[in-house]
């Protein structure tokens, strides 16, 4: 993966899943990180384990839904490697529930995380990447962006909003910055997004549904494939799930 080699990496929820696995692999095919999360002592221990195989890594504790702290992120991602060149929009979450259980606080997380998380990330690398009118914006959406179940109605929304979000993006800043925009929508995959759903009704469901998720690091090859990708080509949206997946 000769075009991922001295990439500057932002990658946002980074401690765990999905995007611990992306930044292991892009790691270790030459990029340098930038990881960032809320949990310090996991970024600590991913940054660690990277530079123990001969990576490069440097991380930041942060909060999406603060966009003060998404740019100072950006600024210590420039501050120390001189560059910008992908951010990964990784940081999510899932508390599915039926809208009968009108569980608003969750949904009001979800469209701080999942939405607002993303834009914060685009605001603070855009200047950036349109200076030097190069740059790769990934945005980690869901099978759910493309269809609705019982229960995934805000979950899907906010999903539904990446993809516009991305493809916006494409459409504003492909031509003239050469600033790319990747959509990755997940299916079922092992990691920790599950554990945030309190509505019992739907988790038994999702539990099926999870019993043949596949692993993080699948999606973490479908995120350097687009990343190693060379820059006048543009991998737009990528569907990963579960051979037996049926939505």
């Amino acid at each position: 993966m000769a075009n991922v080699q001295n990439k500057v990496v932002i990658i946002t929820g980074a401690s765990s899943g999905i995007g611990e696995e992306t930044a292991s692999l892009l790691a270790s095919k030459g990029a340098k990180l930038v990881l960032a999360a809320r949990r310090e002592d996991r970024l600590k221990e991913l940054q660690q384990s990277i530079e123990k195989e001969g990576g490069e890594a440097i991380y930041k504790v942060t909060d999406v839904t603060s966009y003060e702290e998404v740019e100072a992120l950006a600024n210590y991602a420039h501050e120390t490697f001189g560059k910008v060149d992908v951010l990964i929009n990784n940081a999510g979450l899932m508390p599915l529930s039926l809208l009968n259980k009108r569980k608003i606080d969750e949904w009001n997380t979800m469209i701080d995380v999942n939405i607002k998380g993303v834009l914060h990330g685009i605001a603070a690398v855009l200047p950036y990447m349109r200076e030097k009118k190069e740059g790769h914006v990934i945005n980690i959406s869901s099978v759910a962006g493309h269809e609705l179940a019982p229960g995934s109605s805000v979950y899907s929304a906010t999903k539904f909003a990446v993809r516009a979000i991305t493809e916006g993006l494409r459409i504003e800043e492909s031509p003239e910055n050469n600033i790319r925009a990747t959509i990755i929508s997940p299916g079922a995959v092992n990691t920790e997004l599950k554990e945030t759903i309190t509505d019992e009704d739907v988790k038994s469901s999702i539990d099926d549904v999870y019993s043949q998720s596949i692993q993080p690091d699948s999606i973490a090859r479908a995120i350097a494939f687009a990343v190693d990708e060379p820059a006048e080509v543009a991998l737009n949206e990528i569907i990963v799930r579960p051979t037996a997946q049926e939505w």
